[in-house]
């Protein structure tokens, strides 16, 4: 692995206009970089300064010596630093034209652009934090509720990090049992012992199984569900989407139809970030647009994460009702009951075939029961209703589907190292599988990766971070 010493700089601050931009520069030279570059009405320069100061000057063109901008400059020095390394930073103000000149300055006078998510990169290499630490940056940039930034926010703490640590060391601890055992037979080490040895690794395994078990959870938070409303026409459907949002998104009317088409918006619903889909009501088509509607309809269907199928309780339910049962009958589903206000009360799930779901009687156009509907999407797409990022000694989640991949990997490893040691094999082969899920745990927290690795992990990164 490659341990860069060349100095990078990048724009670290958002593309577009606003109040305060920033060129970061990291590596041996930043200091000095940015020391020809810059001047100061009290004529100091970033070398002069101590650590993690901030001075007010210019930055200046190199070949011409006229003033870019107006500056602040943050210089922090090694290893005090965001990579560990030395960092400085040039606040300017946040046009393009300013920032872009400024960019080119300090690359003429020797760095160079830094590659999406190079910053953090060095912060590993240079073990400021490791590799699930580094993807936990991503994640707080693009969290989208507060519960899924409450999550990367832990998982760059090092809670993560500190769970896969001390099931390496319980495996490693097996690992050296068995191998010290084949190292050495002439020492008479004794072989460890068959029931607290099994019993140990059961311990490990349960461990990874619970974790492997948090991904489902973890993602909703980190990526957020697909949820489809769906039901024949003029059920209310454009209503409920509306309700939701508490915005007129969907055009509703009596007239059944309306929607011919999918119509997408996000919302966050206790901290899940939720894409609702309004879907086109389901029935026999009258013409190829309608046609069309519908086919997307039942694409969606497939796509969701869940499905809120909606009933008119005013009416008794026909054959096109009976068919949206049909469609999402193995699809994780709540009846929604609508009209609720206008019925007669006779309405029955059970009767009706839809109490195999959780069934909620609302009014979309009242806003009745929707408290209760947001309650029972949150109960069906999560395991629990204890929501992440809360003080709790069972809240650790991975998010990740790297760190999912790699949990059940060593799982299937240390399950066929317990297997084969309960049947009696050569330990040697025992001791393999064990090694297996090391490994598997390393790549988690980068104790053992590879540069192909890292390049896809820091190529999801924006540059500048």
């Amino acid at each position: 692995m490659n341990f860069p010493d060349d100095t990078i700089a990048a724009v670290s601050t958002p593309p577009g206009e606003g109040g305060i931009g920033i060129v970061r520069l990291s590596g041996k030279e930043a200091i000095s970089i940015v020391d020809r570059i810059f001047v100061s009405p009290a004529g100091k320069l970033p070398s002069g300064v101590r650590s993690h100061s901030v001075i007010y000057g210019f930055i200046k063109d190199p070949d011409t010596s006229e003033k870019i901008d107006e500056v602040i400059v943050t210089v922090m020095r090694a290893p005090r630093t965001y990579t560990r390394e030395d960092v400085v930073e040039i606040n300017c103000h946040g046009g393009m034209l300013p920032l872009r000149r400024i960019l080119g300055s300090v690359i003429s006078q020797g760095s160079r652009p830094a590659e999406p998510g190079e910053f953090t990169r060095r912060a590993f290499l240079n073990g400021r934090v490791d590799l699930s630490q580094a993807e936990a940056v991503i994640d707080v940039i693009k969290a989208r509720t507060e519960q899924a930034e409450r999550m990367a926010i832990q998982q760059l703490e090092g809670r993560l990090s500190a769970e896969i640590t001390a099931l390496r060391d319980c495996v490693t601890e097996s690992c050296a049992l068995v191998e010290t055992y084949i190292d050495f037979p002439e020492e008479e080490v004794e072989l460890p012992d068959s029931a607290s040895f099994i019993s140990s690794m059961q311990d490990i395994l349960d461990r990874l199984s619970a974790l492997s078990r948090s991904f489902e959870e973890g993602r909703l938070f980190r990526e957020g569900a697909a949820m489809a409303i769906v039901g024949k026409p003029n059920v209310g459907k454009s209503s409920l989407l509306n309700t939701l949002l508490k915005k007129d998104r969907a055009i509703v009317t009596d007239l059944p139809g309306t929607t011919r088409d999918i119509i997408e918006e996000g919302l966050n619903i206790d901290g899940i970030p939720v894409r609702i889909m309004d879907t086109a009501g389901i029935r026999e088509a009258h013409d190829l647009v309608e046609a069309e509607g519908i086919r997307r309809s039942l694409a969606a269907i497939e796509g969701a994460d869940i499905i809120l199928a909606v009933y008119d309780a005013s009416r008794v339910l026909d054959r096109a009702d009976r068919q949206i049962i049909g469609k999402v009958n193995n699809k994780k589903t709540i009846s929604v009951i609508n009209k609720w206000d206008i019925s007669n009360g006779d309405f029955d799930a059970e009767d009706n075939g839809l109490n195999i779901y959780p069934t909620v009687k609302i009014s979309a156009l009242r806003g009745e029961g929707i408290d209760v509907l947001k309650d029972t999407i949150v109960a069906a797409l999560l395991s629990n209703k204890a929501m992440p990022g809360q003080d709790s000694a069972a809240d650790i989640l991975i998010t990740n589907v790297r760190h999912k991949q790699l949990v059940d990997g060593a799982f299937a490893s240390l399950w066929q190292a317990r297997g084969t040691f309960e049947k009696g094999e050569p330990l040697e082969v025992t001791a393999l599988f064990l090694r297996e899920a090391l490994n598997s745990l390393g790549e988690i927290i980068g104790v053992v990766t590879t540069d192909d690795i890292l390049n896809k992990i820091f190529a999801e990164f924006c540059i500048g971070k």
